[in-house]
């Protein structure tokens, strides 16, 4: 095998897994990882203005509030306008939310993150720069991200770049 076939081999792996979790995630709670991770934050946090979670979660704007409009059909957060200035929207966990947030399987980024915190740091440094490095070879390093690991439909912007659409449902 070639050393390049193994490196796709390794992101094919990857990209498989987050895919696979992420369709275990809806079929056991019908959650998106992206709705997950609000919960989870709301629960943390306690109730948050949008403009909060978005810089939280590292998601834009737009995409919290597409989120967080389909989280509030389901019953699962609530959501109010602020006493002082009724442009701002402030989100809290529901009792319904809880329950489903609690009985969701954990996170795959959950996962790698105990795994990664157990590593010496060096290996962290290295893993970073490679991953870091094999984003800009594949022209991704300037594409939007956050940390949140889900598979999702893609879009088109300015005719040139890859971005994910908002949150796979």
């Amino acid at each position: 095998m070639i050393d390049h076939d193994a490196i796709l081999i390794a992101l094919r792996r990857i990209t498989r897994a987050i895919d696979l979790q992420s369709k275990r995630l809806m079929k056991t709670t019908g959650l998106t990882a992206p709705q997950l991770v609000i919960l989870q934050l709301l629960k943390r946090e306690g109730v948050l203005s949008s403009g909060a979670i978005a810089r939280a979660v590292l998601l834009s704007q737009a995409t919290v509030t597409s989120i967080v409009e389909r989280l509030e059909r389901g019953g699962l957060v609530k959501r109010r306008r602020g006493e002082t200035d009724r442009r701002q929207v402030f989100v809290e966990l529901t009792e319904e939310g809880l329950a489903k947030m609690e009985a969701a399987p954990e996170l795959l980024q959950a996962g790698f993150v105990k795994a990664f915190d157990k590593l010496e740091s060096w290996e962290q440094h290295m893993l970073i720069a490679s991953v870091e490095r094999i984003a800009e070879l594949m022209d991704a390093e300037d594409l939007s991200a956050s940390p949140i690991l889900d598979v999702g439909e893609f879009e088109m912007r300015d005719g040139a770049a890859l971005s994910p659409a908002s949150e796979t449902e």
